[in-house]
């Protein structure tokens, strides 16, 4: 069938709407009417070819939106239903049987390699095939999708807030959540304010960590984390020191820290930030990094781990999220900002200038 997605042919090209065709879906697929698509730092970097994804593709990796047709094999899902997606993964390798889907052997393949998890592709051009991303491609009016990365919402949930649920709430908040699980009265400092920063702010109140230390660039984005939950805020460009001001607010070093950043020197600061036995982590796409094993890492006893989608087995985590949400205590829809679709290009713009924390792609 003929649908309208954001195409990008060469590296670092601005988005193009174009008509496209999309195949029908086939065993263990759905067809969905995308409501509407977060935008994220992981379409940026793949759109500028950091993450060399194959060329023509169309990105997009937060969607959600109503079934519309069913492919052979599919269970638990209906024509009608409202779901949003997240990441793919086989389902069949060991860390898949093990649950562990963020950690499955075919990860990179099926959501960078431009492949559904069948190695097959559903769009195409004028008789060029188009890669597909994350396994949904969900910048576009319609898709097809894996019934593995699709989870069932509650209708009476506004669709559209759910978006940006499958990749960068669920990496922030699943970190805290399901993988670090912090002991209550501890403390952390998280680097960045984006979504994922935000998430993982609000992951930490709800389990009581006592210390929670936003480190920012962006004035107003650090008033929000405040408001989210962060007892302590410092703006990294009026502070000639921000890993001595960590160090005092938390009495020599905090017990966790988190880069959403992908910044080598932010991620070097975060490990310096925690104390003896602190755990820093890593979740931007972050290139080369040179420590002193022995003085930043080893002599502490100091752990650097980098976590993918949270630990999130995101048919379980994302209708947990969506139930603190509900009951107040995890106010995700104060990040969002809402785009019309042909406006894709602005909502990186803005995104990116932080202007806006979680740009919402709206197709319809």
């Amino acid at each position: 069938m003929k649908i309208r997605a954001a195409l990008i042919k060469k590296a670092r090209e601005p988005f193009q709407i174009e008509e496209v065709d999309l195949g029908v879906p086939l065993s263990n697929e759905v067809m969905v009417k995308i409501v509407a698509c977060g935008v994220c730092h992981t379409d940026e970097v793949a759109q500028q070819q950091f993450i060399p994804v194959p060329l023509p593709a169309v990105f997009g990796h937060e969607g959600c939106g109503i079934i519309q047709e069913i492919g052979s094999g599919v269970s638990n899902l209906k024509k009608g239903d409202h779901v949003c997606f997240s990441f793919g993964f086989c389902g069949e390798c060991s860390n898949c049987l093990s649950a562990k889907p963020f950690i499955c052997k075919e990860f990179n393949h099926i959501n960078f390699g431009g492949v559904m998890p069948d190695g097959t592709k559903r769009l195409s051009q004028n008789g060029q095939k188009i890669s597909s991303f994350f396994g949904q491609s969900a910048f576009a009016t319609y898709t097809v999708v894996n019934q593995n990365s699709v989870i069932k919402v509650d209708p009476d949930i506004d669709l559209a807030l759910t978006a940006p649920l499958g990749c960068g709430i669920q990496t922030g908040a699943g970190t805290i959540l399901n993988r670090l699980h912090p002991e209550f009265s501890s403390s952390i400092v998280v680097f960045g304010c984006g979504t994922v920063g935000m998430s993982a702010i609000m992951a930490a109140k709800i389990v009581g960590c006592a210390t929670i230390i936003a480190v920012g660039g962006n004035d107003n984005s650090l008033i929000l984390a405040k408001e989210l939950g962060a007892t302590h805020i410092i703006n990294r460009k009026d502070c000639d020191d921000v890993v001595r001001k960590v160090k005092e607010i938390t009495s020599g070093g905090a017990n966790y820290a988190i880069d959403t950043s992908g910044v080598p020197e932010f991620v070097r600061k975060a490990l310096a930030c925690v104390g003896y036995g602190g755990t820093a982590v890593v979740l931007g796409a972050t290139g080369d990094l040179t420590i002193n094993v022995q003085k930043e890492l080893m002599g502490d006893g100091k752990s650097l781990v980098g976590i993918i989608e949270g630990d999130s087995i995101p048919k379980l985590f994302i209708p947990k999220l969506l139930t603190y949400y509900k009951s107040g205590k995890f106010p995700f829809d104060k990040l969002i900002a809402y785009y019309d679709f042909k406006d894709i290009n602005q909502a990186f713009e803005d995104s990116h200038n932080g202007k806006v924390i979680k740009a919402v792609l709206k197709m319809c």
